[in-house]
């Protein structure tokens, strides 16, 4: 008699199950899953993605989930042209008028507008979207950073989220650097509640905002070594003990592929 296998061990079915009516039961892993020798992306071959995603998560740690055969190819949202429509075309040209080429490009998708903007322009067209009338966009709710390893001289992203409160209305900003020169102006003299945004994103993705009056780590202890939200940074992190067991980073696990 064979003594049933626990969760976890080593699976001994090299060859398929091709009989429909063979399903494991609830909570027990089919040992027929195979990997797919051959991953093809179903849409976006003839575009450049941001990221190839394979499996039902983004690469890293081995297929856990018995997806692998789901690759989904991740695209830039296509740049948009006026007119916009409702309120988007009055902002977009006003800011154009108060800041000479203020944009990268613009993008609209899934209704809402973002701004992509440089960075050596970023001080000035915050300015302009806060103080100007037509704008009026008084608060920034959000400042969050972005890794994109495959955006090659603009790795890093910032998004802002603003709102103005004079006219009901929603904007997100966006700008980038290289990983090699990751310096982006603060924008904290202008919003002042970006003060800790900017410090999480700093801490997470090493993004250094110039001029942040006191720029230091806010979750991660202050002799932490790296950025954890960065795309290169090692799934896990650390080894981890939970009463008395000691748990392995994720990438030091044993992959199911």
């Amino acid at each position: 008699m064979t003594a049933e296998k626990l969760p976890g061990e080593e699976k001994t079915v090299s060859e398929p199950v091709t009989d429909p009516e063979a399903s494991p039961k609830a909570g027990v892993e089919r040992e027929d899953a195979q990997a797919d020798p051959v991953l093809t992306p179903a849409v976006g071959e003839e575009a450049t993605p941001i990221a190839l995603r394979k499996g039902m998560w983004s690469e890293g740690a081995g297929d856990t989930s018995g997806y692998s055969r789901i690759v989904r190819a991740t695209d830039w949202p296509a740049p948009s042209e006026p007119p916009f429509g409702s309120w988007y075309d009055q902002v977009h040209a006003r800011l154009a008028t108060l800041v000479a080429d203020p944009y990268t490009k613009v993008v609209l998708d899934r209704g809402e507008l973002t701004f992509h903007i440089p960075r050596e322009k970023l001080s000035e067209a915050m300015q302009a979207l806060r103080d100007d009338a037509l704008l009026r966009f008084e608060f920034c709710a959000s400042v969050s950073g972005v890794n994109y390893p495959d955006d090659v001289g603009a790795e890093l992203h910032v998004a802002y989220h603003l709102q103005s409160m004079t006219h009901n209305r929603r904007l997100r900003v966006e700008t980038s650097c290289p990983d090699a020169d990751p310096h982006v102006p603060s924008v904290v003299a202008i919003y002042p509640a970006a003060d800790w945004h900017e410090r999480e994103t700093w801490d997470m993705f090493g993004i250094i905002f110039d001029g942040h009056p006191h720029l230091t780590r806010i979750l991660m202890p202050d002799d932490w070594v790296g950025h954890p939200q960065r795309k290169d940074y090692p799934l896990g992190g650390i080894p981890i003990e939970y009463k008395g067991t000691t748990v392995p980073p994720v990438e030091a696990r044993r992959s199911y592929r």
